[in-house]
């Protein structure tokens, strides 16, 4: 919206600051963190008044869990998703689709995730919207979102999976690239879901993972950046750094909050809503094979799930102690900041070999 001021620029002063996208950039990430400490406390009294017994507490959980997590509000990812909308509508251009495709994205999640959190609050049980018709939900957004990126991309990659490192190599798929994109941006919203058991373990990975990926949003919206490194050049994206920026913002006003032992929860809210803007952002950039590298924390959560059940239903056996993975280390007997932190090692050593694909070939 702001950018706009640029137009009033002769070439010179502050407006014409407006101009460039790292300047908006920095200004969305201070805009959505000044928001999150102006409403963070204000939104978990709110939530404390209406949640009288906070977040149902899974019986079949650590233990631990039923005494230190009992009593604290969820549904905290609205704090990190209205600083995220209002510090993107400021600061982005809005004439750019694919922001509104990712934001649309991000809000429509978070709007899924908010249903399902508030019918486990009403109901007292962990037990939501159903996994079938959220996962349905999921799919819904997500086709239609690669749908549009098809529309968007320029002709020679539409429809086309991009692979890092052997940068000549474009794998046509098609019409069958929106189920593939539909897949990377449900798979990324439950595989965070999935990552947020322990308090400040899912939000920090997923800021890093943001963080790379604005980079890559970045880099491949510049075509004198593309032609150097040999990638793929979208016009456009360069854009969403702005909302990456404000999602790392809202991250970090969210964390004071949910830092150990947190006041509230993100909830599904938050968790489906950031998984999703994740997905998003790899399909509008092409970058869907790096965001499993950059992600891999979550797709390990989401493994460590799938092979538990498959295992069990095949053998009654178990492979890990409990999943998801962080779980597992629970019941070994590690303190909940020590696999926190890292946890955190772990997504910041896969940033930077994410990171290290747009350069090697």
């Amino acid at each position: 919206m702001l950018f706009w001021l640029s137009e009033l620029s002769d070439g010179g002063g502050i407006f014409n600051l407006f101009r460039y996208i790292t300047f908006r950039a920095g200004a969305a990430f201070v805009t959505a963190l000044v928001f999150g400490f102006l409403f963070g406390r204000p939104l978990i009294n709110l939530l404390r008044k209406r949640q009288k017994n906070g977040q149902p507490i899974r019986d079949d959980g650590p233990a631990s869990h039923l005494l230190t997590k009992a009593g604290t509000p969820t549904m905290g990812g609205v704090l990190i998703l209205g600083a995220l909308t209002v510090s993107t509508l400021l600061w982005a251009r809005l004439d750019n689709p694919f922001v509104w495709i990712v934001l649309g994205v991000t809000v429509a999640f978070g709007l899924l995730g908010f249903a399902d959190d508030y019918a486990k609050v009403s109901a007292g049980s962990h037990k939501g919207v159903p996994g079938r018709v959220r996962l349905a939900i999921g799919f819904g957004i997500g086709a239609v979102a690669s749908g549009a990126a098809m529309i968007l991309h320029p002709p020679a990659l539409s429809g086309h999976l991009a692979v890092p490192v052997f940068k000549e190599i474009l794998i046509y798929l098609g019409w069958f690239f929106i189920p593939f994109g539909m897949f990377v941006i449900a798979g990324a919203a439950n595989a965070v879901n999935l990552t947020d058991g322990l308090d400040g373990l899912a939000i920090m990975p997923v800021m890093i993972a943001a963080g790379t990926l604005g980079v890559i949003a970045y880099t491949v919206g510049r075509v004198d950046f593309t032609a150097y490194l040999d990638v793929h050049f979208v016009p456009g994206t360069g854009e969403l750094l702005i909302f990456t920026a404000a999602l790392i913002g809202g991250g970090l006003g969210f964390l004071w909050y949910n830092a150990p032992p947190a006041a509230v929860f993100m909830g599904d809210t938050g968790s489906l809503a950031l998984g999703g803007a994740l997905g998003a952002i790899a399909v509008m950039t092409k970058h869907e094979i790096v965001l499993a590298i950059v992600g891999g924390l979550f797709v390990l959560e989401a493994l460590s799930v799938i092979v538990q059940v498959l295992y069990f239903k095949a053998t009654g056996k178990r492979v890990f102690l409990m999943a998801p993975i962080h779980h597992h280390f629970e019941k070994k007997g590690w303190a909940e900041p020590q696999i926190v932190i890292r946890f955190w090692i772990i997504s910041l050593v896969l940033a930077v070999a994410g990171l290290a694909t747009l350069k090697l070939r």
